[in-house]
């Protein structure tokens, strides 16, 4: 038998439910307004006319993108950052985690004391930017080549990855597995790595694609050091830095650019841009650059909450 809800329960939940809803609604919309803006005519955007759904529908922005070669060569080299900067950063991360998971590390104090002392207290933007200009340096040297002819893509990839945070959710994910099952296959004649990637690995997944979840995101959507790093290597940009030099570049320009102004659109020259705005244009990559996202988190999704709890609670 159902228990009756006394009026300040129902109350609540009403308005919990409505709250959540709004807040719902306040995510989503403005995917749906890039959507829409996506397809509106120039004089639409212009006059702030777009509002849910598209005014004066067209698909010009689009054909722009697809006949950009360079938003694509970017968008492959956000793939290649965000796959492999992410398998390159679980590497680290496991690996650093298991160790410091371990209560006979030597030092494993100290080396907790000084992870979590880099969550506190940060170096700064300079600092960071010249060890980064210095593992290029290494990068370089080791290539034999000059800093600035080494495709700095790798020097992305290497130079960020280690995350303290991811660490330390994912120490504390080993640090809940059962030591008996350890102890188990050690009798079995199990070696470090095998306890590794036989046991630990095994029962964390939840954790570690969390993590990886984390890694890809933040990797597909970094644009900042990629712009300070690499400025000059427009062959190297990933989809971020691609969309953001394009706003930089047309910021404030809805027709089509003149004959004289500089030869922006020569891999475009084909399209008819009578009915497309810069902005459309920007909201279509927008679009075109978030799919990806889209399309791998609601497999993932399921991963995020048990992992962030195993992860985030110390018993």
């Amino acid at each position: 038998m159902k228990r009756k809800m006394e009026v300040s329960e129902l109350i609540f939940k009403i308005i919990s439910y409505v709250l959540l809803i709004a807040f719902a609604l306040m995510c989503v919309y403005p995917f749906i307004y890039a959507i829409s803006s996506s397809f509106s005519s120039a004089e639409a955007i212009k006059t702030g006319s777009v509002i849910l759904l598209p005014i004066g529908a067209h698909v010009q922005a689009y054909k722009h993108v697809l006949l950009d070669n360079m938003f694509w060569v970017s968008y492959a080299n956000t793939l290649f950052v965000a796959l492999l900067g992410t398998v390159w950063c679980l590497v680290y991360t496991i690996l650093g985690a298991y160790a410091l998971s371990k209560k006979r590390l030597m030092g494993r104090h100290g080396f907790n004391f000084f992870l979590v002392f880099t969550m506190w207290f940060s170096a700064g933007i300079v600092p960071q930017y010249l060890n980064y200009q210095a593992t290029g340096d290494i990068l370089a040297s080791i290539a034999g080549q000059a800093y600035g002819n080494i495709d700095q893509k790798w020097l992305i990839i290497i130079a960020m990855g280690m995350n303290a945070t991811n660490v330390i959710l994912l120490r504390n994910t080993f640090e809940g597995v059962p030591s008996e099952i350890e102890e188990a296959a050690r009798i079995d004649g199990a070696t470090e790595m095998q306890v590794l990637f036989n046991v630990y690995i095994p029962m964390s997944k939840a954790t570690i694609a969390t993590v990886a979840l984390f890694f890809g995101i933040s990797r597909w959507n970094g644009y900042f050091w990629s712009m300070k790093m690499m400025p000059d290597q427009t062959y190297s940009w990933p989809v971020q830095v691609k969309i953001r030099d394009f706003i930089d570049t047309y910021s404030g320009l809805v027709e089509v650019p003149k004959t004289d102004s500089p030869d922006a659109w020569q891999t475009v020259s084909s399209v008819d841009y009578s009915k497309a705005s810069i902005m459309s244009v920007v909201y279509a990559m927008v679009i075109c650059g978030v799919i990806p996202i889209l399309a791998i988190y609601p497999f993932i999704q399921k991963y995020f909450a048990k992992g962030v709890n195993m992860g985030g609670v110390k018993e």
